[in-house]
């Protein structure tokens, strides 16, 4: 593999003569650079007016490498030659360098260029590039590029260091001026014009050098970075601007692909490619000007912007705990939570770049202060944790390296369940940056006010400062929403799936949903809001397949419409051609019911939710009250429901959240009289 160096432009503060004078003390040897063992010039040669000026080089340097190693290479020293050609005129310095030692073995190349700054012709611009090709080394290949590389690096920005030394040792001489080349002027001849074609130079060179990056912007905006990653920032960089069709992302936002694959520039390509691709389908880009939270979300979402940590980072707060995120995604679906967590990292890169202005160094993450005080187990319910999984998904997809800390306080003791569910799914280097209090182990030394300055501590966390961060609480359950009411048409869906589907309900029609279970010990999940009306819920077991999508006919009037399917076919005898699993459950309106049922037969199963009515009484028992009212207001109304189901391996079922949440229940048990519900082991959980 061909290993690659290209520098940021590097800028010296003086005039392009007097660094060439202050290069020229390099030669023939030079203490600064320890490697450098000395040089002999091979050629030189001059233009006829001494515009360009060409001298090449034997340069002799010592590698530090193993003695093993060159006992076998059989060398001591290795010898590179170097041709430098100065255009007087142009101004310029062009390097090129190539090995001699081991031409046949491993290719070394180099170019150097020094040139006038495009903005100020008193200041002079270096760039350097580079290529290793180890073809074949006595099978020590990797060996000699790991020597090569770390050698090579350690001596970049050794290289300006010298140029500086002696420009202040040309300066303690007394040397601060050099005059310019001018052409030789023959007998009634008129001097050329040299500033003229300086300007003109320096406006070619401009339209170039606005496409570069320059080492003092990188130190000032980016931080501190290796030469080599430097090199692969300015590489991928140079990639996008020659491919990438479309607006070019920002420095900062490049860099942070590159460290979340740990500089691995092929790496760092693909996931910056793709993630370009889904901001440009999904018009991110605009999402700050185009998103407008409902609200809803003002109202109930417990997170927002709180002034700055200790280290200049933007500090957001979530009051996780305080947040109905069940609620949440049942009245806002997961598709407008998403888009709100996106508004909520641009939000984040733009704080980050005004505060990089503000405090005058490079600022690139921000820390969000997680409050877990009032986490329950209504906040792991497996819908609410799968919603939570995709959407950690999509921001560590394309919004890598931008948390910088994240301090947790107040963990209660179920928090270990939500990290083992969650953490799998985050990177490594992010889950690095978690700091975890339990209790009241946050106050104190060791606490938020290492990272956290005391007057900016909420008062909510024992601090004197005021947040305007909502408080949160209950959804009401009348703002759940169903298919009927879309979420927003102006955007293309981020998701095209959601967690929960609605149905409708009709007298004679009931809704139905199959599962196939094609291995026994299977575990099959429910969770449903009744949203309007009253219904009963069974759980139905077939061997046959029913026939999918099939409509019944409903009462003269009414219609099922698109959100209602029949499955179970009315020449279906019960206890023949399908059984019971489940016993009916009656569930009234505004009621969540969360269950599971263990399968242990293979088949059908199917899942059905019909209008509840009185039930048939005998000519001497009159009807209950409630059961007539109960008839009479739904009579003419279809029922409304959001449900969510998965089907999981028993093995994982017994682990999950499910399994936890129905170990903290109350169950209503299968009727003994079923057939097969003393095969079977099923619970549902009611929530009012």
């Amino acid at each position: 593999m061909v290993q690659k160096y290209q520098s940021p432009v590097r800028v010296y503060k003086y005039p392009f003569e007097l660094v060439m004078a202050a290069y020229e003390k390099r030669f023939p040897t030079c203490p600064e650079i320890p490697v450098f063992l000395g040089s002999e010039i091979l050629h030189e040669s001059k233009s006829d007016d001494g515009a360009i000026h060409i001298i090449e080089r034997s340069c002799k340097l010592n590698v530090d490498a193993p003695r093993l190693l060159k006992k076998i290479a059989g060398v001591e020293y290795v010898f590179f030659i170097q041709k430098n050609t100065v255009n007087w005129k142009e101004r310029t310095l062009r390097i090129e360098a190539h090995n001699e030692t081991f031409a046949n073995r491993v290719v070394v190349l180099e170019t150097c260029s020094y040139s006038v700054h495009p903005e100020n012709e008193e200041w002079t611009c270096f760039e350097q590039s580079a290529s290793l090709d180890i073809k074949s080394f006595f099978g020590f290949e990797s060996t000699v590029e790991k020597i090569a590389m770390k050698q090579y690096t350690s001596n970049i920005k050794r290289g300006k260091e010298v140029i500086e030394h002696y420009l202040k040792e040309l300066i303690s001489q007394g040397i601060t001026f050099i005059p310019r080349w001018t052409p030789p002027v023959t007998h009634g001849q008129k001097a050329e014009q040299v500033p003229a074609t300086i300007a003109l130079h320096n406006e070619l060179i401009y339209v170039s050098f606005s496409d570069k990056l320059d080492a003092d912007y990188i130190e000032r905006y980016l931080g501190q970075l290796t030469p080599m990653q430097e090199s692969c920032l300015i590489r991928l960089r140079q990639w996008l601007q020659e491919t990438h069709k479309g607006k070019i992302p920002k420095d900062e936002h490049i860099l942070r692909f590159l460290r979340a694959r740990d500089f691995n520039i092929d790496k760092a390509r693909e996931m910056l490619c793709q993630s370009l691709s889904w901001r440009k389908q999904y018009q991110v880009d605009y999402i700050l000007q185009s998103w407008r939270p409902p609200a809803l979300l003002d109202e109930y979402y417990t997170g927002g912007w709180h002034y700055q940590d200790r280290d200049g980072r933007p500090l957001y707060i979530l009051r996780l705990g305080q947040m109905d995120t069940k609620g949440l995604v049942k009245a806002l679906g997961e598709e407008s939570l998403l888009r709100h967590v996106l508004s909520i990292n641009e939000e984040g890169q733009k704080r980050c770049e005004e505060n990089t202005n503000l405090f005058g160094r490079p600022i690139t993450s921000w820390t969000c202060l997680v409050d877990l005080e009032g986490l329950n187990m209504r906040h792991l319910w497996r819908p609410g944790v799968k919603a939570l999984l995709r959407i950690i998904e999509v921001v560590e997809d394309n919004y890598p390296e931008t948390l910088g800390r994240l301090l947790i306080v107040r963990a209660p003791r179920v928090f270990p369940v939500l990290w083992t569910l969650v953490s799998p799914f985050i990177n490594e280097n992010t889950r690095q940056k978690f700091l975890i209090y339990s209790g009241n182990n946050y106050q104190g030394p060791g606490g938020l006010v290492d990272y956290v300055d005391k007057e900016v501590i909420p008062d909510f966390l024992g601090g004197e400062c005021m947040c305007t961060v909502p408080e949160g609480g209950l959804v009401p359950k009348s703002l759940y929403q169903t298919d009927e009411e879309p979420e927003n048409a102006d955007h293309i869906r981020l998701w095209t799936e959601t967690i929960y589907h609605s149905a409708s309900v009709l007298r004679g029609a009931p809704h139905e949903i199959v599962v196939e279970i094609l291995e026994g010990e299977s575990v099959i999940t429910w969770d449903f809001d009744i949203l309007k009306g009253d219904v009963v819920f069974s759980l139905f077991h077939s061997k046959r397949a029913p026939a999918t999508g099939h409509k019944e006919a409903t009462l003269p009037g009414t219609s099922a419409g698109g959100d209602n399917v029949q499955l179970i076919d009315r020449t279906w005898v019960l206890g023949v051609d399908y059984s019971r699993m489940e016993s009916p459950l009656v569930c009234r309106e505004g009621e969540s019911i969360q269950g599971s049922h263990v399968t242990r037969w293979p088949g059908f199963y199917i899942l059905q939710w019909k209008m509840h009515g009185p039930l048939p009484c005998s000519g001497t028992t009159l009807p209950r009250v409630d059961d007539v009212l109960a008839s009479l207001q739904v009579s003419s109304h279809k029922c409304k429901l959001i449900y969510y189901y998965e089907v999981l391996a028993s093995k994982d079922f017994r682990g999950s959240m499910s399994s936890l949440e129905s170990c903290n229940s109350g169950f209503s048990q299968l009727s003994g009289a079923t057939t097969s519900s003393s095969q079977s082991q099923s619970s549902s959980h009611l929530s009012r």
